[in-house]
């Protein structure tokens, strides 16, 4: 009977169709061959493949720990690359400069615009993640980062080098618009936030680890050209290393490996994924990560104020990628290379807040089961509560203790590691990136015309402005989040 029901539906479709062309021939285009037009199909969602449900060992979620773990370390690595390529040309930045017959100034632009690329990058990266899958922009972003850094390394003239810094800086957005994605495709609500907070580690490590390595290299006979020329190298191995072991975790692409299979054996060129449907609109690609980034900034108070909140601290993490070395350079007569040492204090710091997210990961989960598993975005704020006054702390430390010779160099260096614990929470890469990118263009010379003191005040006051913004997201969150969905509608 059911079998008898579809036939006469389709072929009631078909007549139905059969006369729309006859009272309008000029409007479709003739099949050919003079055939006729064919009767309508069936449901199309009959066709869709899907997972097994919840419990499909196909599904990313279901994946074994150990496949788990290699990807997360592959991924996390890759955000660690262009972190670290960011930082490592700023201490041979001068060295350039003089090379090419130009002003400091414009040789920090090959620190600048990079961090520019980062924040440029998302918006090619993060539609082509959710069109073609996680893992070959991840890789290709990886590759395309080391040729234009290997470009720079090569370069002739001052235009070339910070031109493909940009370009460079582009490609290496990808990992860290990626990953997270990467992340959240495999691990569940109850481990995703520990996983999210490995990644930020690496990110923040990355450039803070690198004036140190990039010191000693200018400061050696390989010169500023290897401090471009090294990250190169290690983004050419890691993409190959992408190519042959990372895996798709997109479970939307995952599914178009079944459907085929299915295609294939079962003669059916119905079965398809969801994927298969997804056409490529320009217009509605601008709208969905470009246009709707920037009105939720305008419409969501919480998303526009953490947001800056986010980037002002990411901002004073590329401030003192100049601001580190000028002080212990200055004050206290550290040779290229040792004046960035102190970066190991913030670095220390990442690693100790790091640590404690991950020791408060089962209070998270208790809450979450208790919540049904729906996560609370409040819950995430107790990090940023603590952190907030311990960053201000920090950069007060550092400025009142790092002014003169007389306070031992040790002082100065212990502030960052309240710096570094603070900085982890920083997140939103588009926005934090723009405003961290116009930084280094103006700490060095801040510290050096008003004194370490007072220019590190002038950040601390700033920082002190912007304590209780937590705070306040805390106690009136879910009130902002609410009208912040009325005015998007």
């Amino acid at each position: 009977m059911s079998n008898l029901r579809d036939s006469e539906t389709s072929s009631q479709i078909s007549q139905t169709l059969e006369a729309d062309v006859e009272k309008c021939p000029g409007q479709l285009p003739s099949m050919g061959q003079g055939k006729v037009f064919p009767p309508a199909l069936p449901n199309r969602e009959d066709y869709v493949v899907d997972f097994d449900g919840p419990d499909d060992p196909e599904h990313p979620f279901n994946w074994p720990l150990s496949t788990k773990l290699l990807i997360s370390t592959i991924a996390c690595f890759a955000t660690f690359i262009p972190s670290f390529a960011s930082g490592i040309f700023a201490p041979g930045a001068e060295e350039a400069a003089k090379a090419f017959n130009v002003g400091s100034e414009v040789g920090i632009l090959g620190t600048t615009l990079f961090v520019l690329g980062f924040a440029s990058g998302p918006v090619l990266w993060a539609p082509a993640s959710e069109l073609f899958g996680r893992r070959w922009p991840l890789t290709l972003g990886l590759l395309g980062g080391a040729v234009f850094t290997i470009a720079s390394a090569v370069s002739k003239d001052i235009q070339t080098l910070i031109i493909c810094r940009f370009f460079a800086g582009m490609f290496g957005a990808s990992p860290l618009a990626v990953v997270p994605a990467v992340l959240s495709d495999i691990w569940n609500n109850s481990h995703r936030g520990a996983a999210i907070s490995v990644y930020a580690l690496f990110v923040f490590v990355g450039p803070l680890s690198a004036p140190f390595i990039g010191g000693f290299i200018t400061a050696s006979s390989l010169g500023w050209r290897w401090t471009l020329y090294i990250p190169a190298f290690v983004g050419f191995a890691w993409g190959a290393i992408s190519v042959f072991f990372l895996r798709e975790t997109y479970a939307s692409c995952l599914l178009l490996s079944k459907a085929a299979t299915l295609r294939r054996l079962t003669g059916n060129w119905g079965v398809h994924a969801k994927q298969e449907e997804v056409e490529v609109d320009i217009q509605q690609l601008i709208q969905k990560y470009f246009t709707r980034p920037l009105r939720m900034l305008v419409t969501e108070p919480i998303i526009l104020v953490i947001s800056l909140y986010m980037s002002f601290i990411y901002g004073i993490v590329y401030a003192l990628l100049e601001a580190y070395p000028y002080v212990f350079e200055s004050v206290y007569g550290m040779s290229m290379g040792i004046n960035s040492l102190p970066f190991i204090g913030i670095i220390i710091g990442q690693l100790a807040a790091c640590g404690f997210i991950l020791s408060q990961q089962s209070a998270y989960v208790k809450k979450l089961v208790a919540n049904n598993n729906v996560p609370i975005p409040e819950w995430r704020l107790e990090i940023v509560v603590i952190g907030a006054p311990v960053f201000t702390a920090g950069i007060f430390w550092f400025s009142w203790t790092g002014f003169t010779a007389s306070i031992h160099w040790m002082a100065p260096t212990a502030a960052g590691v309240l710096i570094g614990a603070a900085s982890t929470v920083a997140a939103n890469i588009i926005l934090r990136s723009s405003v961290a990118a116009g930084f280094p263009l103006f700490s060095k010379q801040m510290f050096a015309n008003l004194g370490v003191q007072w220019a590190g005040t002038l950040l601390g006051c700033l920082s002190a402005i912007m304590i209780p913004i937590p705070f306040l997201f805390r106690a009136y969150g879910p009130r902002l989040r609410g009208e912040g969905r009325q005015n998007s509608r």
